[in-house]
């Protein structure tokens, strides 16, 4: 076995029976990525790709806490509010590149998304050709929450999901567990959150496969069913995809106000927490993304969203709120979702010309 560190060990490399595995290794931050961590993984990858000693790659991360939380979102504050705006740009180029290289990716990729996988860890593990979430798994698209606007290819999974689920999860920013990330399209299959080294001990068996014949080999030998806890969304498909058809997020929190259902409530309280902007922006680029269905231009969209919203206050503000000071009171700018700049919105998710 040999091992090829990235620097300060934050991600480990290493190939056994053909099988390349990269370990995030940052528990402490649980597994949250930097520049270094995603460069890193992108040069690992590139070296694997045409390297016969590995025939399929394994994704996980360290820790018992979860396979990864995302960026480093405090990094992303200082170059916010300190106008390096080009180093959030130069980071999140280089993050949606090594995103589309696993989706590409020619061998085998398989994610094991045991606890935690927000943001940034879903960009690397939903594009993976073997997605697997376990009974402890918390798989989601948080961004709302900190004004911002979900990306790594984020808006194509949300548009990919089955009837309004997409915009039902990215306003809400809601956390799925194993059965609702499966029925979403975020995971294949689940299997117990201690079966890491029997599933790493299976893949050399299973070497020269496909990646589907992977996948269904994998489930037969290491699947279980998903808790029936985990599955909350499906049962709610008829009330969400009326109330999320609205053209607005104001229509849609009409709709969800006068819904008789509870959880219908719970959204939208839920949502009103959130950057009335972000909102808006989130759901127009869910549907943007569902309508081209074509993973490229989602990146692309996402990161002119991105720098759209670094020129606006909600995201430092919601950052701050949220992360720096924690006192969970963001001051948004509007605070109302009925005084959102749809026009400058709408110039973001496809400019004129």
């Amino acid at each position: 076995m040999t091992e090829r560190p990235a620097p300060a060990q934050h991600v480990l490399a290493q190939v056994a029976d053909g099988v390349g595995i990269i370990t995030l290794n940052r528990p402490e931050k649980l597994n949250a990525l930097t520049e270094e961590m995603v460069d890193a993984i992108g040069r690992t990858l590139t070296t694997w790709q045409d390297d016969d000693a590995v025939q399929i790659v394994a994704l996980h991360g360290a820790g018992e806490r979860g396979f990864c939380a995302g960026g480093d979102i405090k990094v992303f504050y200082e170059s916010i509010t300190q106008d390096r705006h080009g180093d959030f740009l130069r980071f999140l180029s280089r993050e949606f590149e090594v995103d589309q290289q696993i989706a590409l990716y020619p061998k085998p990729v398989v994610a094991f998304m045991d606890g935690l996988c927000m943001g940034g860890g879903v960009g690397l593990a939903a594009h993976a050709a073997v997605r697997i979430a376990t009974p402890r798994s918390r798989i989601g698209m948080p961004e709302v929450r900190i004004g911002y606007s979900p990306d790594v290819g984020g808006t194509h999974l949300l548009g990919r999901a089955p009837g309004r689920m997409g915009e039902h999860l990215a306003l809400t920013a809601a956390a799925m567990g194993a059965a609702d990330a499966i029925d979403a399209g975020f995971a294949d299959f689940c299997m117990q959150e201690d079966g890491l080294d029997q599933l790493l001990a299976s893949l050399p068996d299973l070497m020269g496969l496909s990646s589907p014949e992977v996948a269904s080999a994998l489930e037969v030998l290491h699947g279980v069913a998903p808790p029936a806890a985990t599955r909350t969304l499906t049962p709610g498909r008829t009330w969400i995809d009326v109330a999320y058809s609205g053209e607005t997020v104001a229509d849609i929190l009409v709709v969800l106000d006068q819904t008789p259902v509870q959880a219908a409530r719970e959204a939208a309280a839920e949502i009103r927490k959130h950057s009335p902007l972000s909102l808006e922006t989130a759901l127009q680029a869910v549907r943007a993304a569902r309508d081209d269905a074509f993973l490229p231009s989602a990146f692309t969209r996402e990161l002119r969203i991105a720098e759209f919203l670094m020129d606006h206050p909600d995201l430092p503000e919601g950052i701050r709120a949220q992360v720096i000071d924690k006192d969970r009171t963001p001051r948004w700018n509007p605070a109302d979702v009925r005084e959102i700049d749809r026009e400058a919105v709408a110039a973001a998710i496809q400019p004129p010309g």
